[in-house]
This record gives structure tokens, sequence and C-alpha cells, in this order.
């Protein structure tokens, strides 16, 4: 294959060599890998009891109220924008059942919500990293509850900024307070934290 300048399958070969490493070494390590446009991010710990416990709750309430055909998902597989060199694995997905019958990871622009539970080992991955690139994805809403803290925030309306798209709300809560992400209001009460 002959790539020219400005083709823009030039851009997308680092990223593919990238998803290669991350795809041949997943298996082989602990926690999580992800794609930025920095490189390749890694969340060295697997998710322990908190982490899992507050993602399956959530994804519990918000089913409760959200229309037939909606899922939280907490499964895989992983979001990715090939052209902007991002694949994330987001916690909680709020996406359509129709819009999960792809082969490969799921199209950004698909989901309604983004929601993560902080991870101990590496917090600025969910706090600044993805706070970045969710907006650049397209994702209209993104949502992080933090068991350090117990804490979070609710953050949507892209807007465009000199250095890219970002969130231009954030609305922030304490466990124990209810919460709306995008159209539905779930509770936070019970939500456990890291010890």
């Amino acid at each position: 294959m002959t790539i020219v300048p400005g083709d823009p399958q030039r851009n997308a070969l680092p990223y593919l060599a990238m998803r290669d490493i991350v795809e041949q070494t997943q298996h082989a390590v602990p926690g999580k890998l992800e794609i930025t446009r920095e490189g390749i991010v890694h969340d060295a710990s697997a998710p322990g009891g908190p982490h899992e416990l507050t993602a399956a709750r959530v994804s519990r309430r918000l089913e409760k109220v959200m229309p037939e055909g909606l899922l939280a998902h907490t499964g895989t597989p992983d979001v990715e924008d090939v052209h902007e060199g991002v694949m994330r694995h987001p916690d909680v997905m709020v996406i359509a059942e129709a819009d999960m019958e792809v082969e490969g990871s799921f199209d950004p622009g698909t989901l309604l919500a983004a929601i993560e539970v902080v991870s101990r080992s590496n917090p600025d991955n969910d706090w600044v990293g993805k706070m970045r690139d969710y907006p650049l994805l397209g994702i209209p809403v993104y949502v992080l509850f933090d068991p350090r803290t117990g804490e979070g925030a609710v953050l949507s309306d892209i807007h465009p900024t000199p250095n890219g798209p970002r969130y231009a709300t954030r609305t922030d809560f304490v466990y124990g307070e209810d919460v709306t992400i995008g159209e539905w209001t779930i509770s936070t009460e019970n939500l456990p934290r890291y010890t």
C-alpha cells in the first residue's frame, strides 16, 4: 500500500500500530490498556470490588428508568475512532441495543453517555484524559463517580475551544444525592467507597 502525504490513512498508521500492540499484549498484562493521541494508557490494577460494584449499581439503576431498547452496558467492546486515534473503554456505556449490533468496536457517536468509576491507581486517566477524549469522540454526556472521595461530576454540552472540543457544563454531586445523566435521574445512595 502506498501512502501519500495528506492521506488520511497516513495519520492512522501510528494508531493502528498501537492498536496491534494493545491487542497482542492485553491478555498478558493486568488492568486495562487504552489508546489516546498521546499513546497507550495502562491502568495497572484490575478493578476491585468497590469499582465493579459501583459500575453494576449505576448500570442497574439506569436501566430501571430508561426506556426499552436502551442499555447501560458494562461489558466489551471498546469505543474507537481510528481517525482521531482514540480507543477507550468506558465502565458503563448508555447505548441503544440496535447500535450494539456491530462487529468490532462501538462507534463512539452512538453512545448517549459514557460513565467512569474513577480508578484508584490512575485517577488522572478518568479526570483528565477521558475528560479530553470523550468530547473529541462526540460522546454528549460524561459522568464520573469517584469512590476515593464519594463525589462525582456530570459533564455535557460539547463546544469548540482552541484546544479541541470540550464539555461546557459541569454539575458536581456527592454520594447520597440524586444525579441526572442525560434524561434520567438515579440515586447515588449506597455506592461503595475505596478504603
